[in-house]
C-alpha cells in the first residue's frame, strides 16, 4: 500500500505569522481574461491557473511541480484499481459551509454533465464513491499510476450552493449556455471572488478561514487583463501594476534596465503546433471542393517542410524558443528520448514537389485559425507561417481572433488549419498531451483533437501507457505512440515557448514551468 501524508511544520506557521503582519494588496495582469468562473466549462490553461486560486482539488502541484495533498489529507491504494482518499475535516467553502464527501461525489457527477470539458481529462476514472462523510473511493478503469495527477482536473464544488443556484450542470460555453457558476464562485481555495467585470477587472480577497497555512502576505488581489503588449509594459513601468505574466520579449531588456522592476524567465512545458482538419470530406475554409487535401499524407508533409521553425525562432521569437520535433515537450514526465528532432527538414522545393504529386501543382487556398492573445507572439507566428506557405503555393485566408472566440471554435471543430498549444497540464505528463490532442475524438477522449486525427494503432497504445506501472516500460510505450503520431504528421510541431514574467523588485512570484501564478505563494514588499 502507498500512503501519502501532509505535515505542516512549526516553521511554516511562524513564516505565515510574519507574512500576515505585513499583508499587502497585489495588482497583476495578463494578456487575456479567464474565460469562465466555472472550473468545468473550459480546458483553457490560463483559466485553469486563475481558478486554482479559488477552487481546489483533492491534490495540487507545488511550485516544484510535485504532487502534494490538498483537500485530501492522505490516500492509499486498496486494490490495483481503487484508491481511498481521506478528506480534511476542517475545510469550509467560502460561504461557510463545511466540505464533505457529498461535495466530492456531486463534483464528480457535475463533471459528467454535457457542458463539462473537464470530463475529457478524467477519462481514466470509472467511478467515485462515498465511504463515509470524510472518505471517498475512486475507482479507475484499469490500473492507473497517475491518478493523483489526473485528479488535478477534479476541483471540488459545493453541492448545496450549486443546487440552490441552478448550477447543477457545468456552463456550456460551446452552446453559449451560462449559469450562476459562470460568473460567481464558492470554492475552498486561498482567495475569494469579491467582484468581477469580464475583460475589465476581477477582485479577490484572501480567505481568512483557509485550511492551509498561507505563505503569501496578500489581503486583496486585483487582476486586470490588458491585451496590448505595449500597454501592459507601460502600465508595469508606471507603477500601476505589481506584476505581469505576459512580457513581450522585446521589452525584457527595457524592464530589467529600469532599476525598479525585474524579469523572471524560464522554459515552459508548452509546445506550440499546427493542427489540420483530417476528418471532413471537404474542408470548411478552402477553394478545394469535393475533397480534403489534409487527408493526404503528402500534403501534410508538404506543409511541414514549408515551415522554417528556425526562421520563426530567429525573426519572431527573438532567439528565445526551442524548436520542436514532437508535440510532447522533452521536459514532461514520460517524454521519450530521441524524437524531438525535426522529422522532415525545411525544404520549400520538396514541399512544392509533394504538393504537385498530390494533385495541387498550383497549391490551394485554406483558412488558418489563430488566437492573437493566447500564446507568445501567436499572431506574429501565424503571419510568418502565412508568408512561408505562400512561397509554396498555399494561399492562406487568415482568421486571427481573441482567445475566447478561438477557444469556442476549437471546441466546435470549426477549423481547417489551426494553431494550438499544449503543456501536458494539469498532469504535467506526456500522456496528457497524447490523450487530449491525438486520441480519436469522442465524449471521453481527444477533447483538443479539433482536427479529428484518428489512428487505431495510436489509440491502442493509450490504455497500455495509462496502466503501465514500470516507468521505463511506460516511457517506451509513449515513444511508440509518439512515433506513430509523428509518422502520420498528425500535427506540425513548432517550438516550446518561454515563460516571461516581470514584477516590482521585492515581489516574489515563485515561477514554475507550468506557467501558473500561484497567488498563495506570492509575497509583496
Amino acid at each position: 500500500m502507498k500512503k501519502h501524508l501532509l505535515v505542516l511544520g512549526l516553521a511554516a506557521a511562524m513564516a505565515f505569522g510574519s507574512a500576515s503582519a505585513q499583508a499587502k494588496s497585489f495588482t497583476w495582469t495578463a494578456s487575456t481574461d479567464a474565460l469562465s468562473m466555472d472550473p468545468y466549462s473550459t480546458n483553457n490553461s490560463f483559466t485553469n491557473s486563475f481558478m486554482n486560486n479559488v477552487y481546489e482539488g483533492l491534490v495540487r502541484f507545488n511550485e516544484k511541480m510535485e504532487i502534494e495533498p490538498a483537500l485530501a489529507e492522505s490516500w492509499q491504494t486498496t486494490s490495483p484499481t481503487v484508491w481511498r482518499f481521506k478528506l480534511r475535516r476542517n475545510v469550509k467553502f467560502h460561504n461557510g459551509e463545511a466540505m464533505t464527501a457529498d461535495d466530492v461525489i456531486f463534483s464528480w457527477q457535475r463533471v459528467q454533465s454535457p457542458g463539462s470539458i473537464s470530463k475529457l481529462n478524467l477519462g481514466d476514472v470509472k467511478d467515485v464513491r462515498k465511504v463515509d462523510a470524510f472518505t471517498v473511493d475512486i475507482e479507475t478503469k484499469a490500473p492507473f499510476p497517475l491518478l493523483a495527477n489526473e485528479l488535478l482536473n477534479l476541483t471540488i464544488m459545493s453541492k448545496a450552493w450549486c443546487e440552490a443556484n441552478n448550477a447543477k450542470e457545468a456552463s456550456d460555453l460551446k452552446e453559449k449556455k451560462e449559469n450562476h457558476a459562470n460568473r460567481n464562485t464558492n470554492g475552498t481555495g486561498p482567495f475569494i471572488l469579491k467582484s468581477r467585470e469580464i475583460d475589465v477587472k476581477t477582485v479577490m480577497v484572501a480567505n481568512p478561514t483557509w485550511w492551509d497555512k498561507p505563505k503569501h502576505n496578500l489581503t486583496e488581489v486585483n487582476f486586470t487583463p490588458i491585451k496590448s503588449d505595449a500597454t501592459r509594459t507601460s502600465s508595469l513601468l508606471s507603477g500601476a501594476l505589481d506584476a505581469t505574466v505576459n512580457v513581450p520579449l522585446q521589452d525584457v531588456q527595457r524592464i530589467n534596465s529600469s532599476g525598479a522592476f525585474s524579469v523572471v524567465q524560464g522554459p515552459e512545458l508548452r509546445t506550440i503546433f499546427l493542427g489540420m482538419d483530417q476528418f471532413r470530406d471537404e474542408l470548411l475554409y478552402s477553394d478545394v471542393k469535393g475533397k480534403n487535401p489534409f487527408k493526404d499524407l503528402r500534403v501534410r508533409k508538404a506543409l511541414y517542410q514549408a515551415i522554417d521553425v528556425e526562421g520563426i525562432k530567429r525573426s519572431v521569437m527573438r532567439g528565445v524558443s526551442w524548436p520542436a520535433g514532437m508535440t510532447v515537450a522533452p521536459a514532461l514526465n514520460g517524454a521519450p528520448l530521441g524524437q524531438n528532432t525535426r522529422l522532415l527538414p525545411f525544404n520549400p522545393d520538396a514541399s512544392k514537389k509533394l504538393l504537385a504529386e498530390a494533385g495541387y501543382p498550383d497549391g490551394f487556398t485554406v483558412g488558418l485559425q489563430c488566437p492573437n492573445d493566447r500564446y507568445v507572439y501567436d499572431e506574429q507566428i501565424c503571419l510568418a507561417i502565412i508568408s512561408m506557405l505562400g512561397r509554396v503555393g498555399i494561399k492562406i485566408t487568415p482568421q486571427i481572433e481573441p482567445v475566447a472566440k478561438w477557444n469556442i471554435r476549437l471546441n466546435a471543430q470549426d477549423v481547417s488549419l489551426y494553431m494550438i498549444g499544449h503543456a501536458g497540464l494539469p498532469m504535467a505528463d506526456a500522456y496528457a498531451v497524447l490523450f487530449d490532442t491525438a486520441a480519436t475524438r469522442s465524449k471521453t477522449q481527444g477533447g483538443l483533437n479539433s482536427g479529428g486525427y484518428s489512428n487505431p494503432a495510436f489509440d491502442a497504445m493509450l490504455p497500455k501507457i495509462a496502466s503501465e506501472l514500470d516507468p521505463a516500460k511506460r516511457k517506451a510505450l509513449i515513444g511508440e505512440a509518439v512515433a506513430i503520431e509523428r509518422a502520420d504528421i498528425a500535427y506540425i510541431p513548432l517550438h516550446q515557448q518561454p515563460i516571461t514574467w516581470a514584477s516590482k523588485k521585492g515581489v516574489e512570484l515563485r515561477q514554475a514551468p507550468d506557467n501558473q501564478l500561484r497567488l498563495w505563494l506570492v509575497t509583496a514588499p
